[in-house]
C-alpha cells in the first residue's frame, strides 16, 4: 500500500488561501485566525445559485448509500439528515459540483398517508451534497418516520421523535450513551444491538470517527470479501480526507441501522480531528495556524456528517457545539465540549502525579464562556434530572496504589479546579440529582461522584456514567490487568468493564437505572449482547448501588 505524505496533500483552496493569510499575519490572535478561516465554510446565499443545477433524473445510481439519520429533538422540530453519494469512497462522492434538489417527508406512520410535514431542500456540493433539514411545526413527543427522494432514488425510512414540551410532567425516559469506534479496531456490532433497543433517543459521546490509517483489510475487521481504497492509508489532514472517512464509516450497515432508528445527540472528542489536542494545541506542537487549518476541515466535515442545526455550523476553526436540550420537566441535557476551549494538558499529556502546574487554579476544561453557560443553566434548571453529557472521564480516577497516584492529565483529574468549580456551582444550584456522561476510555465506568474524591465519607454529590467503546481497543476483557488497582485505589468506583458495547439509561421520576450492555468480541461478526452490570441511584438520594 503507498501511504501519500501528508505534505504532499493538499487542503481545499479557499483553506489555503486563509492559511497564507494567517502565515502573513503571525502577530494575528488565535481567535482572529480562526476568523481567517470563516469565508471558506459559510452556506451558500439563499436564493443565490452556488453552483449550477443538476437533474436528479441523471442521477442513476442509488444515492442514498450513507443512510439517513436524525437529532436535537425539540417539542416542536427535529433535525434529519442524508447525503448523496453514488459512489461513498470517492472524493467527489460521485456527482459532479453541481447543486441537487432533495424532497423530504416526514409522517406520523411509516406508510405516509397523512404528511405532518414536507418540503425540498439542497444538497449542496460546496457542503459534499449533505442535507440538513430543521424539520419543523411537529408535535411534541411523538414518534415519526422520515425519508428522501432525488429523481427516482427514495431512502430508507428513518424513525425519530420529538422530545415533550418544556412544561410536559413527563414520567419516563430512556436513552443510551455510546463512544468510540474505530472503524479499522472491529465490527459495530453493538449499534446493530442498540438499533433494537427501545430507547427514546442515543448520545454519542466522542471519537466517532478515528484520524488513524485505515488498510485495505480494514484492520481487525480483515476483510476478505472486500478491499478498500488505498486513499484510506494515511491520516486524515484535510477536508477531502475527513470527509472520505466519514464516508467510510457511514457505509457500516449496524451504524447505519441505529442512526435510523434513533435521533442521535452528538458531540466530538479528540480523534475526530487529532488525538489528545487541546484548543489550538496540537498533539505534535505544530504551529497554531497549521494546526487551525485541519481543525476548521474536521469541524466542517464533522458538521457536515452529523445531524446538527445550522447553530452549530463552525465558523472557520471554530465550532459552537456546546448546547442544550430539555425533556419536560423530567431532565435536562447540558451537552459540553471539552476538547475546543482547554488549557494544554499538563506535565506533557499522558499519566502524571497532581502538582502545580496541573493544580493551577486558572487551568480550564472548558474554557470560561462554556462554564458560566453550564452554571447558569444549572441555577435556572427545572428539571428533575441534570444530565452533562460529555466526553473525558469526569470523577477522579487513580492509577495506582502509591500514596501521591499518578491521574490522566488529558481527563478532568488533569484540570482539577475546573472540576471543582462545576461541582460547587452544581452544589450551589441546588441541583440534586446530578448526572454526568463519559466516553473516550474504552472500557466502561460507575462512580459515585464524591464531593471530596480523597474522602471515601464525604457527601456523594451524583453519578457518573461511563459508556465503553463501540470497537476501540479491539476485543476487550471483562477484567483489564489493572481492575484491581483501579477498584482499590478509587473506593467509589462501582464498575470497572472492559468489553465493548454501551450503556442504556432509564430515569423515572423515582429514580434512574443504568444498564451496561456489553459484547464478547468486535473482531468478528454476529457477537451476542448481554448485561454486564445494572445499578440505580435514586431521585434526591445520590450514590450507585446494584441493581
Amino acid at each position: 500500500m503507498i501511504i501519500t505524505p501528508a505534505s504532499s496533500r493538499q487542503h481545499a483552496p479557499e483553506l489555503r488561501a486563509a492559511a497564507r493569510l494567517i502565515g502573513r499575519r503571525r502577530f494575528m490572535s488565535l481567535t482572529a485566525a480562526a476568523a481567517a478561516l470563516a469565508f471558506a465554510v459559510d452556506l451558500p446565499a439563499t436564493g443565490v445559485a452556488a453552483a449550477a443545477e443538476l437533474d436528479a433524473a441523471r442521477i442513476d445510481t442509488d444515492p442514498f448509500t450513507l443512510g439517513v439519520a436524525s437529532g436535537d429533538p425539540q417539542p416542536t422540530s427535529v433535525v434529519l439528515w442524508t447525503r448523496l453519494a453514488p459512489a461513498p469512497y470517492q472524493p467527489d462522492g460521485g456527482l459532479p459540483a453541481e447543486r441537487v434538489d432533495v424532497d423530504w417527508e416526514i409522517s406520523q406512520d411509516e406508510t405516509f398517508a397523512v404528511l405532518a410535514a414536507k418540503g425540498t431542500a439542497t444538497a449542496h456540493p460546496e457542503f459534499h451534497h449533505t442535507v440538513h433539514v430543521e424539520a419543523e411545526g411537529l408535535e411534541p413527543g411523538r414518534v415519526y418516520h422520515y425519508r428522501f427522494r432525488t429523481g427516482t432514488w427514495l431512502s430508507e425510512t428513518g424513525r425519530t421523535r420529538t422530545a415533550p414540551a418544556a412544561d410536559a410532567a413527563t414520567t419516563a425516559l430512556s436513552f443510551a450513551a455510546v463512544s468510540c469506534q474505530a472503524y479499522q479496531d472491529g465490527y459495530f456490532t453493538a449499534h446493530r444491538h442498540l438499533a433494537a433497543e427501545d430507547v427514546d433517543l442515543v448520545f454519542h459521546l466522542g471519537d466517532y470517527m478515528y484520524e488513524y490509517a485505515v488498510d485495505p483489510a480494514g484492520g481487525a475487521r480483515k476483510y476478505t470479501d472486500r478491499t478498500l481504497p488505498a486513499l484510506y492509508g494515511h491520516e486524515t489532514t484535510t477536508l477531502e480526507d475527513y470527509r472520505l472517512r466519514y464516508a467510510l464509516y457511514k457505509t457500516d450497515a449496524d451504524l447505519r441501522a441505529a442512526h435510523a432508528t434513533h435521533p442521535f445527540v452528538v458531540t466530538f472528542d479528540d480523534h475526530e480531528t487529532e488525538n489528545n489536542y487541546a484548543g489550538s494545541v496540537s498533539e505534535n506542537d505544530d504551529p497554531p495556524e497549521q494546526f487551525l487549518l485541519r481543525r476548521a476541515a474536521a469541524y466542517r466535515a464533522y458538521w457536515e456528517n452529523q445531524p446538527l442545526r445550522t447553530a452549530q455550523l463552525p465558523t472557520g476553526a471554530d465550532m459552537r457545539l456546546y448546547r442544550r436540550l430539555q425533556w419536560g420537566t423530567l431532565a435536562q441535557f447540558d451537552v459540553l465540549d471539552t476538547r475546543q476551549y482547554r488549557s494544554d494538558q499538563a506535565y506533557g499529556d499522558g499519566k502524571h502525579t497532581p502538582g502545580p502546574e496541573s493544580q493551577d487554579p486558572a487551568r480550564t476544561i472548558t474554557g470560561a464562556a462554556q462554564e458560566a453557560w453550564l452554571l447558569d443553566g444549572w441555577r435556572t434548571s427545572t428539571a428533575l434530572w441534570n444530565v452533562m453529557a460529555q466526553q473525558v472521564c469526569f470523577s477522579q480516577r487513580k492509577m495506582d496504589l502509591n500514596s501521591l497516584a499518578q491521574v490522566s492529565m488529558d481527563a478532568w483529574d488533569g484540570y482539577p479546579a475546573s472540576r471543582r468549580r462545576i461541582l460547587d456551582g452544581a452544589k450551589a444550584s441546588g441541583v440534586a440529582n446530578l448526572m454526568v456522561l463519559s466516553g473516550d476510555v474504552h472500557v466502561a465506568y460507575a462512580f459515585d461522584i464524591k464531593d471530596d474524591f480523597d474522602d471515601p465519607a464525604s457527601r456523594t454529590l451524583g453519578t457518573e456514567i461511563v459508556t465503553t467503546s463501540i470497537a476501540s481497543g479491539q476485543d476487550g476483557t471483562e477484567k483489564p490487568s489493572n481492575w484491581a488497582t483501579y477498584t482499590t485505589a478509587n473506593p467509589h468506583l462501582k464498575l470497572y468493564d472492559g468489553r465493548r458495547g454501551y450503556v442504556k439509561v432509564a430515569l423515572d421520576r423515582t429514580s434512574a437505572r443504568a444498564d451496561f450492555r456489553t459484547v464478547p468480541y468486535v473482531t468478528r461478526t454476529g457477537a451476542p449482547v448481554g448485561t454486564a452490570a445494572s445499578f440505580v441511584t435514586e431521585a434526591g438520594a445520590p450514590g450507585l448501588r446494584p441493581a
